[in-house]
């Protein structure tokens, strides 16, 4: 299966990872159109979430040339992809960090400005940490080829490299630990201040209206806060395991399974979080909805116009033709 250190990648794995890094992308773009299409989305913690979906969009298309590329050597190809893939999925674990803390403070600590304040802050880190760390990884010649040690065909850190642990610590994994540690510890505490809300609350429930209250949407955030961290540790758990792996000197890291959960995991968080906040959300599911609706109605009408634009359907007049043409307006007006 694996000659010496190079982890042998199978046809099949790089189909699968591929097929990741195309729905990485897609939820990624997905997320970032909503919030240019509609004006009423950008909150301050939606515009966080573009920022760590444009660092999953980066990381996933990076990721998709090296396991299409395979490396099997050095190459300035493969450094600058190497060099991408590090700078763009560092970015992400800050970013993902980012969200929580402005959630936390927004929430528990009850202040926006402060939160708001933290923006600029979030920028300096999650983008200047990650490009400082990838510079000074590239100019000292430690990104390149890593025989798929910890990777899945993409270059990472140089296997050539003497202190390779350090600067694979350093371009990833370091920071990854301190988001297993951060993540759970933030949605639990901003999970646990809203359930105190909600208790205290419900004291004065029988005296505020008669009608039964909907739990609906608290049910469906409070759901998200229970996923948003388990999430994020489910996918990057595998990538996790093959670097504990690789320092016991354990040549399981190389089983195919694991390669290939760890391939996906690493390419998947584009999409998880277009499931989670696109597609689980349910005014935004709504508009998609509408929109695509939209879509295939012009199409048919531009169908029918195309073989008659003049001709109504039977028993209909201009008058309910007018009609409906303004009902659609306002509808999509709406």
């Amino acid at each position: 299966m694996a000659s010496g250190n190079q982890t042998v990648l199978y046809l099949s794995e790089q189909v699968v990872v591929l097929i990741s890094c195309a729905l990485s992308c897609l939820g990624s773009s997905l997320i970032i159109l909503t919030f240019v299409v509609w004006s009423d989305l950008r909150t301050t913690p939606r515009r966080l979430l573009v920022y760590l979906s444009l660092s999953d969009w980066l990381s996933a298309v990076s990721y998709a040339f090296g396991v299409w590329r395979a490396f099997v050597a050095d190459s300035p190809e493969c450094v600058v992809q190497g060099a991408i893939s590090t700078f763009a999925n560092t970015s992400s674990f800050f970013w993902t960090v980012a969200i929580a803390v402005y959630l936390y403070v927004f929430i528990v600590r009850s202040s926006q400005r402060v939160a708001d304040s933290l923006v600029l802050f979030f920028h300096l880190v999650s983008w200047g940490v990650p490009l400082a760390i990838t510079v000074a990884a590239v100019c000292l010649n430690k990104i390149g080829y890593d025989a798929s040690e910890v990777s899945v065909g993409w270059c990472w850190v140089s296997i050539h490299a003497p202190d390779r642990v350090l600067w694979m610590l350093l371009t990833g994994k370091i920071w990854e630990f301190l988001a297993y540690l951060t993540l759970p510890i933030l949605y639990i505490l901003i999970k646990r201040h809203i359930h105190v809300a909600h208790a205290a609350l419900s004291e004065y429930r029988p005296i505020l209206a008669n009608r039964p209250p909907t739990h609906s949407f608290s049910s469906m955030a409070d759901m998200k806060l229970t996923l948003i961290p388990i999430i994020f540790i489910v996918l990057r758990i595998w990538s996790t395991v093959r670097f504990v792996l690789l320092l016991a000197g354990s040549p399981a890291r190389q089983n195919p399974v694991l390669v290939t959960l760890h391939g996906i995991g690493n390419t998947s968080q584009g999409a998880a979080n277009c499931i989670m906040f696109v597609l689980f959300t349910q005014p935004i599911r709504t508009r998609l909805c509408a929109a695509l609706c939209c879509c295939g109605r012009c199409r048919g009408e531009g169908w029918h116009a195309h073989d008659d634009p003049h001709r109504l359907l039977p028993g209909q007049d201009t008058s309910t033709l007018r009609e409906e043409d303004s009902t659609s307006r306002v509808r999509t007006d709406k």
